[in-house]
């Protein structure tokens, strides 16, 4: 079998009891299944929930919290008991667990995101796990991943993965809620995610986590645009990750027919993370280069500075019908351009000296991809 990077999330639910406290059992036994995995030669990245659902019971509160700053304190306390369940558990199988713990912001900052992707590399490099959370202790609302769902969507893409698996409480996708509907029928492959598929998906029933199905389906499909095939379902024993990655899980197997090469780290930062800080109109024939020919973006085909910038901005490009059709990092700024919008490359450089006349380089560009 090919080796492979598999990206693992497990949700609260698969990692608490039913009073809310971490099961070192369950725990135990994920241990064990990523363990096996590891000595069949994969690299594994888990993506771990089970921070504030670990924390919470031991500060005094009945159920898991709502309030954020109770959220926080419960996270604070419960990811030490999280992480000190894992090494223990992994050190018993000769294997080093590392601890990663993000926030947006560390995304939305390139520098931030190359050196979380660099370290997760070398990580992995000398053969240690790395276990990631989001930092629940210190995150406010709007520089969160909405859920470790999405979270384990966007590391797989910029890790590179070849697989995610999404564990749950639930056996996989189904075409109606199974709880309500007895004809509900289960996918078993899928090749997209339709607006249809969402319509039926819940939030999440569990007292002990945040995502629910659709938030599930939603990482699914920021996945699958990153060139990375997704496992959503369930699985008990040692053998469960075994059995996934031999497609033979308890789930709902998606991965696209039409896939391409990896999308480059850099170019998942403009796309995913990046903010844009100006915006610009082209007309129609370079749009289509820049969209269908792999072309980069030159002067003759800007015909409006929407919004200022400075060089190396990353700015909005939207095409003469107001549509916008993608990002990227500008060479030049909106002053500079507007002394050349709309000239050929030869006229562009006598106009302001320069020696490249690319206004965004294809290798700087990204067509819109939605989280």
């Amino acid at each position: 079998m090919k080796k492979q990077r598999i990206v693992i999330k497990i949700g609260s639910s698969s990692l608490t009891s039913k009073s809310g406290s971490l099961s070192y059992e369950k725990l135990n036994e994920h241990v064990k299944a990523i363990a096996k995995l590891k000595k069949m030669g994969h690299e594994v990245i888990l993506i771990s929930s089970g921070a504030v659902a670990a924390g919470f019971s031991l500060l005094g509160y009945p159920v898991r919290p709502a309030n954020i700053a109770q959220k926080q304190a419960a996270a604070s306390v419960g990811q030490g008991l999280l992480m000190q369940g894992y090494m223990e558990q992994f050190q018993q199988e000769q294997m080093v667990a590392a601890q990663i713990l993000l926030t947006r912001e560390d995304f939305s900052s390139e520098e931030r995101f190359k050196n979380a992707y660099s370290t997760m590399t070398e990580l992995l490099k000398r053969g240690a796990i790395p276990i990631i959370n989001e930092n629940d202790t210190t995150s406010v609302e709007e520089l969160t991943f909405g859920d470790n769902d999405m979270l384990s969507a966007l590391v797989s893409g910029f890790m590179h993965a070849d697989t995610l698996c999404i564990l749950t409480d639930v056996n996989g996708l189904y075409t109606a809620n199974p709880n309500i509907d007895i004809h509900a029928k289960k996918y078993d492959r899928l090749e997209r995610i339709t607006e249809e598929l969402l319509a039926v998906a819940g939030e999440s029933n569990s007292q002990v986590g945040t995502g629910g199905m659709r938030s599930k389906i939603l990482a699914a499909d920021v996945a699958l645009s990153l060139q990375v095939q997704v496992f959503i379902g369930k699985g008990s024993g040692e053998d469960k990750l075994v059995q996934i990655i031999q497609n033979q899980g308890d789930g709902t197997y998606l991965e696209s027919p039409q896939a391409e090469r990896s999308i480059p780290t850099h170019k998942q930062w403009i796309a995913l993370h990046s903010k844009s800080n100006g915006a610009i109109t082209i007309d129609a024939g370079a749009a289509y280069a820049i969209l269908f020919q792999g072309k980069s973006l030159l002067p003759a085909g800007v015909t409006m500075i929407n919004q200022p910038f400075t060089r190396d901005a990353i700015i909005d490009v939207y095409d003469e019908e107001s549509n916008l059709i993608g990002k990227g990092k500008t060479r030049f700024s909106s002053i500079e351009l507007e002394q050349i919008k709309g000239l050929t490359s030869h006229e562009a450089k006598k106009q302001i000296q320069i020696t490249k006349p690319e206004v965004i380089h294809r290798d700087q560009w990204v067509r819109i991809i939605q989280p």
